[in-house]
């Protein structure tokens, strides 16, 4: 037995006795009770505050405001002071759950999303998914301390005191990397396949070297809706130094041909006998019992069917309760751990969006008729939360890189090959080959680009709604405005000689305009796509956000803004730049990663662009 397993088995003892866990590996979530079991708190990305609960009441006793999309919550220590990571703000924000009062507002670099604690409440670990990193925090000095590097976009975030370590995963790749605490540094990393994706969130199991990730595998050469995004659970062995040391379960066979789509969390009883995992696509949970044997890793027990969007799951400290919030009807369900009866809905906030909305969200996260026929894919799958998944896919129309959500109200038309003028052309994505679903629209759908197709169904003009709702986040590479670096990359980017300013002009940083005929340019990349069918010419996308939307192009072929600029640029048809020194391309990658600097919809309407309501 290694001295790991024995200290936590150690632990475990003196957990029985106290009812307080303090060995396992405290991982990240959008819940979280208090140590001493009173409390709950979750917080409301789509209302922007936390929610807190008394436990045995299930009544909520606050609502407090904390700021725009906010992720991971965690209660600082055996405290009732909660730390909630404020992801559109760049906050880590304290709140006295007591009270139900701001504490205060420690800023960060930017999109801070999981946040753990250590037992004895004095340091704060916190992913930052751009620009990758762990920021280590003092609650009581409010300041951060330092910063670690934790690869591409980090999300989950597990503790483990005992080791000394925190584990993170990355988000775009589902990869698991373990930072040693005492120098800061990454010293293990537990790599699944390329395909691996959108891993949000990591548990540690209390007694045994193990971790457990919910992620897709996204196969992005399958462009039918079965095998195409496939969820699974990674087990990880954190002790293990062998080739095998990373297992990936299938969950969509793992009971009979049960299919779940988007798993977004899961968690461990503190008895270490009991998973669950969430599936936000379809609305439902596993409930498995865990092995110690080192192989099949979990045994099904049942499944639990939810409500809409579960998007978290916690145990209560003795083990008797398991809490799931169900985001989309915003509502906190209560089940027992013996047979996971329902014991009780609590309502955590009203929902702040129109009725129209709220239908079109539940119908993008959802993997279920009428969206989809299979249940494997939902919208969310690829465009979560309106991001991007990093992802080029081989579609029948060549390479595509998926493209943010993002002030796509103000850029019609919609994809690379501008061939959709209006999202309810969508409907034919959820009748064909990719989602088969019954759709929205009752009887026939008309032709893409031809006559519109908004207005023959609520829902899915509600689908269109939610979707042009996505707006930009300023860049944090100019909170304090251009800098030096930036202002000359402007100046080279305003050139006439470089000719930027030709197709990527306006608010948006982009020519793409709802007239006909639409704009599209050849800047010789159809080229370097053998598969190609419909290029050479493509729409202009925007430029807003770039900096964290990488791979770039639609055949995601260049890895870096540099890339854009040189290597994929040979002929100066995308912008003359072939007569730049590497100094005036870094400025102009400077600009760049600083857009947006301003906000972009005042100035659009300002100019009297055209934005699509529905």
């Amino acid at each position: 037995m290694t001295g790991w397993r024995f200290a936590c088995l150690l632990t475990g003892v003196w957990f029985l006795a106290m009812g307080s866990w303090l060995c396992a590996g405290v991982s990240n979530s959008l819940l979280d009770v208090s140590a001493d079991g009173r409390l709950i708190v979750c917080s409301n990305r789509d209302n922007g505050s936390v929610t807190v609960i008394d436990r045995a009441r299930r009544q909520v006793l606050h609502e407090v405001p904390v700021g725009s999309k906010p992720e991971g919550v965690s209660f600082v220590g055996a405290t009732h002071t909660v730390a909630v990571a404020v992801y559109a703000d760049d906050l880590l924000v304290l709140v006295d759950a007591d009270q139900g009062k701001h504490i205060a507002s420690i800023p960060l670099f930017d999109e801070p999303y999981g946040v753990v604690s250590n037992n004895d409440g004095t340091r704060l670990y916190v992913t930052q998914e751009y620009p990758g990193t762990v920021a280590e925090i003092d609650p009581e000095a409010r300041r951060v301390l330092r910063e670690m590097s934790a690869g591409v976009m980090p999300r989950g975030l597990a503790l483990d005191e005992n080791r000394h370590r925190v584990y993170i995963t990355e988000y775009l790749s589902a990869a698991i990397l373990a930072i040693d605490l005492e120098s800061g540094s990454i010293v293990d990393r537990w790599q699944g396949p390329s395909s691996e994706n959108l891993a949000r969130q990591l548990v540690v199991h209390p007694t045994r070297p193990k971790a457990y990730v919910p992620h897709i595998r996204s196969r992005v050469n399958v462009h039918q809706g079965e095998g195409s995004v496939l969820p699974f659970l990674s087990v990880a062995d954190l002790d293990s130094q062998e080739e095998r040391r990373r297992k990936t379960l299938p969950m969509d066979s793992f009971v009979g041909a049960f299919v779940v789509a988007n798993p977004w969390e899961a968690a461990i009883s503190p008895d270490g006998q009991t998973l669950v995992t969430v599936f936000a696509g379809t609305d439902d949970a596993f409930v498995s019992e865990v092995l110690d044997d080192d192989y099949r890793e979990l045994s099904f027990r049942r499944v639990l069917r939810l409500g809409h969007n579960p998007r978290a799951v916690r145990f209560s400290p003795d083990g008797r309760e398991c809490y799931i919030y169900n985001a989309l009807d915003f509502e906190l369900v209560v089940l027992d751990t013996d047979g996971f009866n329902r014991l009780g809905v609590v309502s955590v906030c009203k929902s702040p969006l129109t009725d129209e909305q709220l239908t079109g969200k539940r119908l993008f996260y959802s993997a279920l008729e009428p969206m989809v026929g299979r249940r494997w894919i939902s919208c969310a799958s690829c465009h979560p939360d309106g991001d991007p998944d990093g992802r080029t896919w081989q579609n029948p129309e060549g390479l595509r890189n998926t493209m943010t959500l993002f002030g796509m109200a103000w850029t019609h038309p919609i994809h690379w090959s501008a061939d959709r003028d209006e999202v309810q052309d969508f409907e034919h994505t959820i009748r064909g080959p990719l989602m088969q679903g019954q759709g929205l629209i009752r009887g026939s759908v008309h032709d893409s680009l031809g006559t519109p197709n908004s207005g023959l169904s609520a829902d899915l003009d509600a689908l269109a709604s939610y979707s042009n709702s996505h707006k930009f986040s300023l860049s944090p590479h100019s909170r304090q405005g251009l800098s030096e670096a930036a202002s000359r990359g402007q100046q080279l980017f305003q050139a006439a000689e470089t000719r930027c300013v030709e197709c990527h002009n306006g608010p948006f940083y982009t020519d793409s305009r709802p007239e006909r005929p639409f704009r599209s340019h050849d800047v010789g990349t159809g080229v370097d796509d053998p598969t190609e069918k419909l290029g050479p010419t493509y729409d202009t996308p925007s430029l807003l956000g770039i900096y964290r939307s990488a791979p770039y192009l639609h055949h995601g072929k260049a890895t870096t803004l540099e890339e854009v600029l040189t290597k994929y640029n040979p002929e100066d048809r995308h912008g003359k730049t072939s007569h730049l020194n590497s100094k005036q391309i870094s400025d102009l990658v400077e600009f760049l990663k600083a857009l947006p600097f301003e906000e972009p919809e005042a100035d659009a309407n300002r100019a009297g662009l055209i934005r699509i309501e529905k």
